[in-house]
């Protein structure tokens, strides 16, 4: 069957990038609008004019460059510095001393926050500092003492991009930590499907090769004991499984980055007693309702599977004369399917015991293929009067989870 691949890109940079691709445009213009409004007041305004003539084309050019992290390089942020720096030193030439003493604006004004905001976004807190340093050194030589007014803006900005680039530093580390989080939980969920699989085939023909070449003796019984040996080693890897490799993300810049690869589901429902029938037998009753039972294709087959896994458990464990029942209830809410044989029944604290062993047919097989579609699987067995498999299915979960698979 074809597969497809879905990636999922998580990113808190991203948004930031474009906020301050938007920052850079507004307080431009905010910066133009200043020098409009006190024009006349400009002793050279030329220069001014000059200045901004060249913080536009910067600013409008550049933008591709505050897009994301990976456009965003030192030698840029360098450039861009440089470009707030000289606009900050060149206001004495450009304005009046009366203008500068009273606390007036420079030529990039808070546009100069931008360029800062780059250095925090880009590097974190420690590049956000050198920059908000410069900074500070050129509104000090631009203002000619550390004026009241001059040493708040300072520090404010100085202040902020450092918060700013320590956010973003947490927020990086969040992300790795997330996206190995969910690669942890894809690799278990594939560990438990597989081990599901595994048990349900190879370990119940291993089983079945260990207790035929036990009983025919001879070389058959050198056969069943290799045989055995193999499904004691194939246990303990099924239950120990593997730590799955860490992957990379292709662009760190763009965020962490999980790659879940998956198969399509086939269009529409499936019919749940169809899947069920099979396994009605001389010794296997099987008790439906008159009406289809519908669910999504792997929900039905993840079922119908656990159905076969409590199955096989009665074939092994009840004897060869046991008889079982299977009963599907379509119920409002859910769907039920109720397991039930005559055999001895399962002695208390058995399935404990079994699970760390390795023997994980009930704990992955049937528990852990209800508990992945939002169900339940409750099991209770009484010594001497045999032992009933209850499956329980909400449609709203295996309805929620089918439409999260379309999208």
């Amino acid at each position: 069957m074809p597969k497809r691949e879905r990636v999922m890109r998580m990113s808190v940079e991203l948004p930031l990038w474009r906020a301050l691709t938007a920052y850079r445009v507004l307080t431009m213009l905010y910066a133009i609008g200043l020098c409009a409004t006190a024009y006349d007041q400009f002793v050279r305004p030329w220069v001014a004019v000059a200045y901004y003539t060249v913080l536009v084309v910067w600013t409008l050019a550049t933008l591709p460059r505050v897009a994301n992290a990976a456009s965003c390089t030192r030698r840029f942020l360098a450039a861009d510095l440089a470009v707030a720096l000289a606009g900050i030193l060149l206001t004495p030439l450009a304005d009046s001393h009366q203008r500068i003493a009273g606390g007036g604006p420079t030529l990039p004004s808070i546009w100069t926050a931008g360029a800062v905001l780059a250095f925090a976004v880009k590097g974190g807190w420690r590049w956000a500092a050198v920059a908000s340093t410069a900074v500070a050194a050129a509104n000090l030589a631009e203002r000619g003492r550390p004026a009241r007014d001059t040493v708040h803006n300072v520090i404010l900005v100085w202040v902020a991009a450092i918060a700013i680039g320590y956010v973003v530093e947490v927020a990086r580390a969040s992300e790795r930590t997330l996206a190995r989080a969910l690669e942890i939980e894809a690799a278990t969920r594939e560990r438990e499907r597989l081990a599901r699989d595994i048990h349900d085939g190879v370990l119940q023909v291993l089983a079945m090769v260990k207790r035929r070449g036990a009983a025919l003796g001879g070389e058959a019984a050198e056969l069943g004991r290799l045989a055995g040996d193999q499904e004691v080693a194939l246990r303990t890897l099924v239950s120990g499984g593997l730590v799955p490799v860490s992957r990379v993300s292709e662009d760190l810049a763009e965020g962490a980055v999980v790659r879940a690869v998956e198969e399509p589901d086939e269009t529409g429902p499936l019919d749940l007693r169809s899947l069920l029938a099979p396994y009605a037998g001389a010794r296997v009753s099987l008790a439906e309702p008159g009406a289809p039972v519908p669910l999504p294709p792997a929900a039905a087959r993840e079922v119908a599977a656990a159905v076969g896994a409590a199955l096989d458990n009665v074939r092994a464990h009840a004897g060869d004369g046991a008889r079982a029942w299977i009963l599907l209830e379509d119920e409002p809410d859910e769907i039920v399917v109720t397991v039930r044989d005559d055999g001895p029944g399962i002695p208390e604290g058995r399935l404990a015991q079994a699970e760390g062993e390795g023997r994980l047919g009930v704990a992955l097989s049937i528990r852990g293929r209800l508990r992945d579609l939002g169900g339940s699987a409750g099991i209770l067995s009484v010594p001497g009067q045999g032992t009933e498999v209850e499956l329980k299915v909400p449609k709203g979960a295996v309805r929620a989870r089918g439409e999260k698979a379309e999208r």
